[in-house]
């Protein structure tokens, strides 16, 4: 195959992929105390007959606790916040919740929801 193509002059010169150089992220604070910072974030699977569903993950990244596990085949932002809701409830507020760029954490619903309810929200780095 590389004789014709080579003769007719027709191959292309291929440039290797340039990476981009970033800076290292800075190490993630560790809390001194419960309530300080939250981390939430999703998990997702099928099931059998090949439906996905998602799980919503929250944990105290003080002593690593699992403070709830939202299950449904659509989270969105507003079923989010009655899950920080029902955890504050019996647990007490953070000061502030570390998510990614999803978009159920850039929504300006729960962006609106953390700032009624004075709490920093963290965006961690993406690599």
């Amino acid at each position: 195959m590389g004789g014709l193509p080579r003769e007719l002059e027709l191959t292309l010169r291929i440039k290797p992929k340039r990476r981009i150089k970033r800076g290292k992220p800075e190490a993630l604070s560790v809390p001194d105390a419960i309530n300080q910072v939250w981390s939430m974030d999703f998990m997702s699977d099928s099931l059998i007959d090949g439906r996905r569903f998602r799980t919503f993950n929250v944990l105290d990244d003080f002593n690593r606790e699992g403070l709830g596990i939202d299950v449904d085949l659509s989270l969105p932002s507003a079923r989010v916040i009655r899950s920080l809701e029902q955890i504050i409830e019996w647990r007490g507020k953070p000061l502030a919740i570390r998510c990614d760029n999803g978009p159920e954490y850039i929504s300006q619903t729960l962006e609106d929801w953390t700032m009624k309810h004075h709490i920093t929200l963290l965006y961690i780095q993406q690599i």
